[in-house]
C-alpha cells in the first residue's frame, strides 16, 4: 500500500464527525491560553501571512473560528470589473475546471463523479447544468476562507446535502472516487445575467460549520437533505465579489452554470493558484 494510499484508508476508518465536531468546540473556545496557542500554532504551521487581514493582531481574536474566517483587506482582492467578467469565488488553487460532459465532473486524473448526485439526487436541478461548465477550487488551511459571489445573483434556493467528511486535498482526490459527491455539502442556487449558477460549498475532514451571509450556520444541523425555497421571496440578491459565505476550517467552493452560459479564462487549469476576485471567465453573449 502507497503512503497515499495509506492515507485515504485512514480517512474511512477515522470517527470523521466526532473528531471534526469536537475540534469544532475547540476552534468556540474563548479561553485566552488555548485559542491564542491554536491561533499562534496554525499561522507557524501553515505560514499564514497576516498583513493581508484587516485585523492583523492574532492575540485579538475572540476565537480560533474568528481568526480562521478573518476578514481580508479588500485593496488586495480587487474584483474584476469587465462588465462580463465572472470573478474568481475564492482563494485558493483550481482542484479542476472545464465542461459537464454527459452528466459528469472531473474530479481528478482519471476520476469522474455524477452531477446529479452532487446535486442531491435532483435529476431536474441537473438538467440546468447538462452540458455547462463547472470549477472546483480548493482552499488551503492558509488561505482567506470567505467565499465570495461569481456574478451579481438572485437567490432561489439553497440545499444542504448530509455526508462523509472526507479531506479534499488533491490526494484525496485521486484516491477517494466521487469525494465531492460523498461529502457533507450546501448546493446555493442563483440566477444570473448568464442563467442559473450554482455555487457548492462542500465540507471536509475537521470543518466544523459552513455559513451562509444569509441564512448564519447551515452545517452540522441536519440528518436528512433539507431544501429552502426562495424564489418566492424576491429578497436575497448577491453583487458580484460580495461575500456569501464561509467555512469554519478549509475546504472546496464548486461554481456550476449551463450550457453555452460562459467560458472560463483560459490561462486557467488544474493547480493554477486563485485570489478571490481575480478574472476567472466571461460571460458568453445571448
Amino acid at each position: 500500500m502507497t503512503k497515499d494510499q495509506l492515507f485515504a484508508f485512514a480517512q474511512h476508518i477515522t470517527p470523521q464527525k466526532t473528531l471534526s465536531r469536537t475540534l469544532g468546540r475547540v476552534a468556540e473556545c474563548k479561553n485566552t491560553f488555548v485559542k491564542n496557542t491554536f491561533i499562534s500554532q496554525f499561522i507557524k504551521k501553515y505560514q499564514v501571512d497576516m498583513s493581508e487581514a484587516i485585523n492583523s493582531d492574532p492575540t485579538s481574536y475572540r476565537n480560533f473560528n474568528d481568526f480562521f474566517t478573518r476578514a481580508i483587506r479588500p485593496e488586495l482582492r480587487p474584483i474584476c470589473d469587465e462588465a462580463d467578467g465572472i470573478a474568481c469565488p475564492a482563494d485558493g488553487a483550481i482542484s479542476q475546471l472545464g465542461d459537464i460532459e454527459h452528466g459528469t465532473l472531473l474530479q481528478a486524473k482519471g476520476h469522474t463523479y455524477s452531477l446529479t448526485s452532487l446535486l442531491g439526487g435532483d435529476a431536474a436541478l441537473s438538467s440546468q447544468f447538462l452540458g455547462g461548465a463547472f470549477a472546483t477550487v480548493y482552499l488551503s488551511p492558509k488561505d482567506y476562507h470567505r467565499v465570495h459571489m461569481p456574478l451579481t445573483g438572485k437567490l432561489t434556493k439553497m440545499i444542504h446535502i448530509p455526508g462523509k467528511l472526507f479531506s479534499v486535498n488533491k490526494v484525496t482526490a485521486e484516491q477517494i472516487p466521487s469525494v465531492f459527491a460523498r461529502n457533507e455539502r450546501t448546493v446555493c442556487l442563483f440566477d444570473t445575467e448568464a442563467g442559473p449558477m450554482a455555487v457548492i460549498l462542500v465540507g471536509a475532514m475537521i470543518v466544523a460549520s459552513i455559513e451562509t451571509v444569509w441564512a448564519g450556520q447551515v452545517t452540522p444541523f441536519n440528518k436528512n437533505v433539507v431544501t429552502w425555497d426562495y424564489s418566492a421571496l424576491n429578497q436575497v440578491t448577491i453583487n458580484k465579489g460580495e461575500e456569501m459565505g464561509r467555512f469554519k476550517l478549509g475546504s472546496t467552493a464548486i461554481v456550476l452554470f449551463g450550457k453555452d452560459a460562459i467560458r472560463w479564462n483560459e490561462s486557467l487549469s488544474a493547480e493554477t493558484p486563485t485570489k478571490m476576485g481575480m478574472h476567472f471567465g466571461k460571460v458568453n453573449a445571448q
